[in-house]
């Protein structure tokens, strides 16, 4: 085996660490150890892998090659990263000031030719040169981190994170603006495990807002999920489940207000109202927001 492969401690593909979702930020102090907080980014999640000869793998989530999708950050990982090296983090889009998803799903030539630049965003680091760092807790890989970007610049930079709960609330609060989702709070003692953990929550932005609700589907006495057409037109269905409580206030709601059974493109066998029933949802920021039921708005 030559000088170069024993660099390489891992391969692609990897399985990634999940945070679980949560309603708010925790406390500081609330974890042994402590919690690092960090700003949850709207961006195509990408481990990247520098392998022999300094060949660049940018492997998505879902175990798919985003190499040559975004030829700029493999280049510049290609020149300043030695072999052996593998990161966690999010490749983001910037528009006018702030994340654009949208640009993420465009071609690599239309994104080229509008001139929009993809940042890679590191916020964990699995492997260095000759060893696998799994399972060094957070707060030793955040300095290993550190230390192997040492003056990266763009396209390639690390995540902003504090320790500080204050500073954390404050960047929920106004950084929303500019296209973060939110804030990921993990353990400083965590290790890194592939799947789902709660040593790593998320908590996004939320809106609670009013939405016509446009027909249930399930029993009409006690429907699962409902159609409702949110304040921008979209129509979505909600999720998760209804709970008991929640489907036996609408199965009450709508008693008299159902019309006809039809086929959803996309959710199914729905039964619509013949009018709409005002329900308050809560919508959930990012590309994968989904509104969830609240409750049915009685006018009086």
């Amino acid at each position: 085996m030559d000088e170069s492969s024993q660099t390489v401690a891992l391969q692609p593909p990897l399985d990634v660490m999940r945070p679980r979702p949560a309603d708010e930020i925790p406390e500081q102090g609330s974890v042994p150890g402590g919690l690092q907080y960090s700003l949850k980014l709207d961006g195509f999640r990408a481990l990247a892998f520098v392998l022999e000869g300094g060949r660049v793998f940018l492997q998505s989530r879902s175990g798919r090659d985003l190499t040559r999708d975004f030829p700029q950050v493999s280049a510049y990982l290609q020149e300043n990263l030695p072999s052996g090296i593998v990161l966690d983090g999010e490749l983001c889009a910037y528009r006018d000031g702030r994340l654009n998803f949208t640009d993420l799903l465009r071609s690599r030539a239309d994104r080229e030719r509008s001139g929009v630049p993809v940042y890679y965003v590191a916020f964990d680091i699995l492997a260095i040169p000759g060893t696998d760092v799994r399972g060094l807790p957070l707060r030793e890989r955040w300095e290993l981190l550190g230390a192997a970007l040492g003056v990266a610049e763009p396209p390639l930079q690390r995540v902003l994170a504090t320790l500080e709960e204050e500073t954390a609330r404050l960047w929920f609060r106004e950084m929303r603006a500019v296209g973060v989702e939110g804030i990921v709070a993990k353990s400083l003692s965590s290790t890194y495990q592939p799947g789902e953990t709660w040593a790593w929550r998320k908590i996004r932005h939320s809106d609670t807002r009013d939405a016509g609700l446009l027909g249930v589907f399930g029993p009409q006495q006690r429907p699962h999920a409902l159609l409702v057409e949110l304040p921008d037109g979209r129509t979505v269905k909600t999720s998760p489940r209804l709970t008991a409580m929640q489907a036996r206030q609408v199965g009450e709601s709508v008693r008299g207000r159902l019309g006809e059974q039809t086929e959803h493109p996309e959710h199914g066998l729905v039964t619509l109202l013949i009018e709409p029933v005002l329900v308050e949802v809560r919508e959930t920021a990012g590309r994968h927001g989904s509104a969830k039921f609240v409750r049915v708005r009685f006018e009086g």
